[in-house]
């Protein structure tokens, strides 16, 4: 039950999250000097598909994964940025790339030495 909700949770997540990427595709083709948003929203775009494989690959117990929300603070940060002229928090960019890149790794340890049933 606590499984199916965090997947649910999850799902929800990156529909959120492809939704504010095209968001931000479209705002940095109509905006001057948008360049974050263009990163932000490839971010977004990217990641919320690769969320959704990771529920579909956990939901079948091929891997054992928890996704953070890293994607969505880098892209924040950079959308707060364009918009507001101040990011999230220092080094909350920074932070969120360095969490992407743990979370990726995390994901090929995970396939690499799959649970064991008991």
């Amino acid at each position: 039950m606590m499984q199916s909700r965090l997947f649910r949770i999850l799902i929800i997540l990156a529909g959120i999250m492809g939704a504010d990427g095209v968001i931000l595709a479209a705002a940095s083709a109509h905006q001057p000097d948008s360049s974050r948003l263009a990163s932000a929203s490839s971010m977004l775009l990217f990641h919320s598909s690769a969320v959704l494989a990771v529920v579909a690959l956990a939901e079948r117990g091929v891997i054992h994964a928890r996704i953070g929300i890293a994607a969505a603070l880098f892209a924040g940060d950079l959308t707060l940025r364009q918009y507001a002229g101040h990011g999230l928090f220092p080094f909350a960019a920074p932070s969120g790339g360095t969490l992407l890149i743990f979370s990726w790794l995390m994901l090929a340890v995970a396939a690499a030495w799959p649970r064991r049933l008991s």
